[in-house]
Parts: structure tokens; C-alpha cells; sequence
């Protein structure tokens, strides 16, 4: 740790400096950096602006002048006097092209043995060129044996004369070049190897200057911050040092100092707070939910016993209405569905309070088992509901043969029930809901399916969770618990429910149950620990969800 002597009045004035020198760092780096490239720069523009237009020109000299000693071929065998016209237009046109290679050779400074090569050179091709003009007369005057010996003689010697001389020119300029090459790389590595000296230099200032920051600044900032984060996690018993600097991280030390002592005086007074929120937590969380029971109870028993005395009072005010001249037979009809819609509501009060006795732990000793008709017991609950739901389409398909199974007939007419509930609930616009059951190996299988809403896919997996619906059930009343209590019916008796769903297509629910049920001890069993799961939690909580559950017949088509 650096000592007070070495501390700065102030953190500002510090990082200044170090900045200032990081200029002057860079300032410097920078201009021997183009001292180097600038004269790299020189070097790269000597090749570019000499070599490699003198090369290009050179280059071109040598091509026009092959091509013209070809043409010059061409024209002495000339099958006519058309194609010998031709062939003097091309020499006329390579004339040009290399008049204006010899111009662009000429526009560049070269040295002087270069330029004597480029006088003979030029002095020989235009000795050559004479020769092929008279040869051309000769040519054209038809003296074709003397134009050949010309072609074949003095042309040929002229014409080698002055190509050896531009190929010296040639191999001089590509030499020259090489060289200037060669310079501009040893510039290059020069240039690099100090540029990357100084950067070297540079780097080992910067680290310095940054572990000066970070021993003096950084260091202490985050070593205060360290304790400052132990203070905040209610860890009063820390030291904080630094508080003898006279700059600004002196100053957050001695503040920190002041916050650690108002800390545990707060601290003191969280401790009571927090008794005190705790009870008055405990006393709303247990108002909150008494009053969520009662609202959803009242809510849930009203709207499922409007509909039976509404049909009721519809019967009754009909009958009172028309008492002396309705026939016998509509009087006996209409008698009948009070009949039903009473036994409707016997039956939704019966299901509550066999439902409240399972939810408060009494299912080990409501289960009695029974033999059980399951077709009949199925037609018994499809008929429940054809009368209280006359508009549901409902479709029986059971197997022949006796279908009976080991069990409490109350509590398996409370699963067909709530499951048939729910596909007629769960399918807003209508469509057949089927009820099947057949006889497998050792088992019968129940199969309520309905063409509703569906379950979604990511709520199948926890559907008969208790207080669980489907995410698509929204506006449609129900709490949740309906395919809990189904679930745990099945669970008392040894059997399984599958669910067969898509979204937008309709449910299928499939119950297996053992023919030859469980034995008494195996069952009471189940039910113990059915009853025990469904009691975990508040018991008063349970229960209104068991009431709702039954008057709801959550779960089906929808999701519970």
C-alpha cells in the first residue's frame, strides 16, 4: 500500500497527470512512427512511380515490336493486293503503339546509362523501320524476289540490332528495379522492428502506469467497495482503513465509518420491525384466504344451485298458471323435472359433502368397497347429466358382458361425474360427448372423450396438481381441485387415468380400473395416503376447494 506521503490531494489532479502522459506517450509514439513510414513512403513511391511504369512500358515496346517484325511476314506473303493493304494498316497501327510506348518510357526520369540504351535503341529501330519502307516500296512495285532478300537480310540484322538493345534496356530496368525492391523491404523491416520497439517501450509504460493506478486508486476503491458490499449484507463487524488519506477515497472511507454505525442501530430496529411485519403478515395471509374461501364458496353455490331452482320455479309458476286446464300428462311431465331438477340439487349437495370429507382427511374411512356395475353406474351418470344439461349430446358405447369391479360406488360416480362435467363444460360449441367401457385383461377401461377446447400441451403434465387449471380456461368458473379429487379417487382404488389432448381438438380421458379391486387393508391404505396428501397445507383451504370442485366439476375438457 502506498503511504500517506505518496497520496494525492485529490484523485482528479492525479489521474491528469497520468493522462497527460499517456499523451505525450501516444504524441510521440505517433511521430516516429511516420519519420519511419514517411520514408517508406519515399521508397514505395520511387517503385510505383518509376519501376513499375518504366517495366510497363518496356513491356509494351517488346510486344508492338515482335508483333511488327510478324506483320512484316505477313505482308511479303500476301496472296493479293487486299490482304497486303490489310497488313500495312497493322504495321501503321503498331507504329502508333509504339510511338506511344516510347512516349510513356520517355515521361519517366531514368538514369544515364538507361537513356544512352533508349537513344541507340531508338536510333536502331528507326534504321530498321527505313529498311521495311523501301522493302514495302519493292513490295508494292511487285519485285517481290528483292523485298524477301531485304527481309531475309538487312531488315533481319537491323531488326535484331535494335531488339538486343531493348532487351538490354529491359534487363537494366528489371535490375534497377530488383534493387529499389530490395531497398523498399529493408525500409519495411526497419520500420516495423522500431515501430514494434517503441510500441514495446510504450506498452511497459502503460503497464507501470496502470499498476501505479491500481495500487493508489483502483486498489482502494475496490477494497472499500468489497466492505461497503459486507456492510450492506448486515456484516457490521469489518474495519474500514484508508481513512487517513487526504483525497477523495479518504473521504468515502470516513462516510463508510459513519454508515456502519447508523447500520447497526438500524439494524436493531429491523429486528422489531420485522417481528412485527411477520405477525401482521401471518394475521392478513390467514384474513385474506378465509375471505377468498368464502367469496369463491358463495360464488361457486350460486351459480350451481340458480339453474335447478330456476327450473324449478319455471315448473311451478307454469303448473300454478295453468292448473285447471292442463292435461294430466304435462302435469305429470312437468312434475317430473321438478323431480329432476331436485334430485339435481340433492345430488350437487351430496358431492359436497362427500367432497369435504375427503379434503379433511377422512377418505380412509368414507372408502367402502363394494361390487360396482360400471355400465350401470355409467348410464346412471350420463342420465344425471342428460337432465341437468338436456341440450349435451351424449353417446354411450359400452362393451356386452358384465363390466363390475371392487369398489365405493359413491366415489367412482363423483370421477365418471366431474369427468363427464367437464367435456360438457369444456366444449362451448356443443358436439357428441362419448362415454365408452369395454373389458380388458384383469381391468375395465372407461373413456370419456369430447370434441371442446383441449388442454394445451405444456399444462398436460401437471394437470392433476391440485388448484391447477388449464392456461386456456380463462371465463369459464372452475378452482382447480375437481381432477385432484378424481386422481385421488382412482389412487384409493389401485386404478390410473391417461389424457389424451390437443389444443383447439377436444380431451379423452381414459380410466383403467382392477377388476378385482384391492383388498380392504391395500385400500384403506391408498386412502390414508391420499387423504394426507390432499390435507397437506391449511385444512380450511381444502376444503372449500373440495365444495368448489364438486359444484364445478373442474378439470375435463379444458384442463382443471
Amino acid at each position: 500500500m502506498v503511504g500517506p506521503m505518496w497520496q494525492p490531494q485529490s484523485i482528479r489532479l492525479h489521474l491528469a497527470a497520468v493522462f497527460l502522459i499517456f499523451f505525450l506517450l501516444v504524441g510521440v509514439l505517433g511521430a516516429f512512427s511516420i519519420w519511419r513510414l514517411s520514408n517508406f513512403n519515399l521508397l514505395s513511391a520511387d517503385v510505383a512511380e518509376v519501376w513499375l511504369p518504366t517495366t510497363r512500358a518496356l513491356g509494351d515496346l517488346n510486344n508492338f515490336t515482335s508483333d511488327f517484325r510478324a506483320i512484316e511476314g505477313s505482308n511479303l506473303l500476301s496472296a493479293d493486293a487486299a490482304e497486303a493493304t490489310a497488313t500495312e494498316k497493322t504495321m501503321a497501327a503498331l507504329d502508333r503503339q509504339v510511338a506511344a510506348a516510347e512516349r510513356s518510357f520517355e515521361a519517366i526520369r531514368h538514369s544515364a546509362e538507361e537513356d544512352d540504351l533508349y537513344r541507340t535503341f531508338t536510333a536502331r529501330w528507326s534504321d530498321y523501320r527505313a529498311i521495311v519502307n523501301r522493302m514495302l516500296g519493292l513490295s508494292r512495285a511487285d519485285h517481290r524476289a528483292d523485298a524477301l532478300a531485304i527481309y531475309g537480310g538487312a531488315s533481319r540484322t537491323a531488326y535484331n540490332a535494335a531488339s538486343d538493345t531493348l532487351g538490354q534496356l529491359t534487363d537494366r530496368a528489371v535490375a534497377n528495379a530488383q534493387v529499389a525492391s530490395d531497398r523498399l523491404g529493408v525500409a519495411y523491416r526497419q520500420a516495423f522492428w522500431l515501430i514494434l520497439l517503441a510500441v514495446a517501450i510504450a506498452g511497459v509504460m502503460v503497464v507501470g502506469a496502470l499498476i501505479h493506478v491500481g495500487r493508489s486508486i483502483s486498489g482502494p476503491l475496490l477494497d472499500l467497495a468489497v466492505r461497503m458490499r459486507r456492510l450492506a449484507a448486515n456484516d457490521v463487524e469489518i474495519d474500514v482503513p484508508q481513512t487517513e488519506r487526504r483525497d477523495e477515497i479518504g473521504e468515502m472511507a470516513k462516510a463508510t465509518v459513519v454508515f456502519r454505525n447508523n447500520a447497526v442501530e438500524l439494524m436493531r430496529s429491523q429486528r422489531i420491525l420485522a417481528r412485527q411485519a411477520g405477525l401482521l403478515e401471518k394475521q392478513l395471509g390467514e384474513e385474506q384466504r378465509l375471505t377468498a374461501m368464502q367469496r369463491n364458496f358463495v360464488s361457486m353455490a350460486s351459480h350451481e344451485f340458480r339453474t335447478p331452482m330456476t327450473v324449478i320455479d319455471a315448473h311451478a309458476r307454469r303448473l300454478i298458471k295453468l292448473r285447471d286446464s292442463m292435461p294430466r300428462a304435462e302435469i305429470a311431465e312437468r312434475a317430473g323435472k321438478v323431480r329432476s331438477a331436485v334430485l339435481r340439487m340433492t345430488h350437487l349437495i351430496d358431492n359436497l359433502l362427500n367432497s369435504s370429507r375427503l379434503m379433511d382427511g377422512g377418505a380412509a374411512h368414507y372408502f367402502q368397497p363394494t361390487e360396482v356395475d360400471i355400465a350401470a353406474l355409467l348410464q346412471e351418470v350420463c342420465q344425471l347429466h342428460r337432465e341437468m344439461m338436456p341440450a349435451a349430446e351424449i353417446a354411450e358405447r359400452f362393451a356386452e358382458g358384465p363390466m363390475r369391479v371392487v369398489g365405493d360406488s359413491k366415489l367412482l360416480f363423483q370421477v365418471f361425474s366431474n369427468l363427464l362435467s367437464n367435456a360438457i363444460k369444456y366444449s362451448p360449441d356443443g358436439g357428441a360427448i362419448e362415454v365408452e367401457a369395454r373389458v380388458g385383461a384383469d381391468e375395465v377401461v372407461v373413456a370419456i372423450a369430447d370434441h371442446g377446447m383441449g388442454i394445451p400441451a405444456t399444462d398436460i403434465d401437471r394437470l392433476f396438481e391440485r388448484y391447477r387449471r388449464g392456461s386456456n380456461v380463462s371465463g369459464i368458473i372452475g378452482t382447480g381441485v375437481g381432477l385432484y379429487l378424481v386422481k385421488m379417487a382412482l389412487d384409493i382404488h389401485g386404478g390410473s387415468v391417461v389424457v389424451e389432448s390437443k389444443e383447439g381438438e377436444g380431451s379423452r380421458f381414459t380410466i383403467h380400473l382392477p377388476v378385482n379391486g384391492t383388498s380392504s387393508a391395500r385400500a384403506r391404505s391408498h386412502a390414508t395416503a391420499a387423504a394426507s396428501a390432499l390435507t397437506d397445507g391449511p385444512l380450511v383451504a381444502d376444503s372449500s376447494g373440495g365444495m368448489q370442485s364438486v359444484l364445478t366439476a373442474t378439470g375435463g375438457g379444458g384442463g382443471a
